[in-house]
């Protein structure tokens, strides 16, 4: 059939009432508590202030959020499976070196959290609780598992091989460093832009170090 009397694509499902409803909440609970977390601190914020400010039961909030951890970092499940997304979605003839420069470049670029941009006083917040800067570790802890499963998975490498392990250290630790450094610059004032310019060029450096050992490793 000529494509241009092709049948125009299905349109995607849309979310129902009750889905929009849940998702309307959900985000209506996480902004208070951000916004009470940066004011008050997130250790002095109790989850019945939250629930309050949100107009919700108690049980509503940890209904959404297990945690109280989880009502400030609630990107956790993208930040965490970021780096072997990366490399699961790596083109022909990419290696996985290759795949994770690339992704910190875009996300750098943009400005996106998963590269450790957030506006300043979320990042004073975050840097001021020890429960969230523990809780931080942890998540770059998780990013770099799902990393080594991926890379495992990506050159067939047998149980137990360390192979993999090694190379996700390696590659978590450059985009670890990365992220604090950012962190670092936001929390000394500097622009947005600046900060852009100064990880890009020194996510290039890291990245560079470690080519003529991961350069031709897990390409796809």
């Amino acid at each position: 059939m000529p494509e241009d009397l092709a049948a125009p694509p299905s349109p995607l499902p849309q979310p129902g009432l009750r889905e929009t409803k849940k998702q309307e909440t959900r985000q209506l609970i996480s902004d208070h508590a951000t916004r009470l977390f940066i004011a008050q601190g997130f250790e002095r914020t109790t989850i019945a202030e939250i629930a309050h400010a949100a107009r919700v039961a108690k049980k509503t909030v940890t209904n959404y959020f297990p945690r109280k951890e989880d009502l400030a970092l609630d990107r956790q499940g993208a930040f965490t499976a970021s780096l072997a997304a990366a490399v699961r979605d790596r083109a022909a003839g990419e290696s996985a070196l290759a795949a994770l420069r690339r992704a910190f470049a875009e996300a750098a670029t943009a400005a996106e959290p998963v590269a450790g941009f957030s506006p300043p006083a979320f990042s004073r917040m975050v840097a001021g609780s020890p429960t969230l800067s523990s809780r931080v570790r942890d998540l770059h802890d998780l990013r770099e598992a799902a990393l080594a499963q991926e890379l495992a998975r990506a050159t067939g490498a047998d149980e137990g091989d360390l192979a993999p392990r090694t190379a996700a250290a390696l590659l978590g630790a450059v985009h670890r460093v990365l992220f604090q450094y950012v962190q670092q610059l936001t929390l000394a004032g500097r622009g947005r832009a600046e900060i852009t310019a100064a990880a890009l060029a020194e996510a290039d450096a890291a990245f560079t170090m470690l080519e003529p050992s991961l350069g031709g490793y897990a390409v796809a």
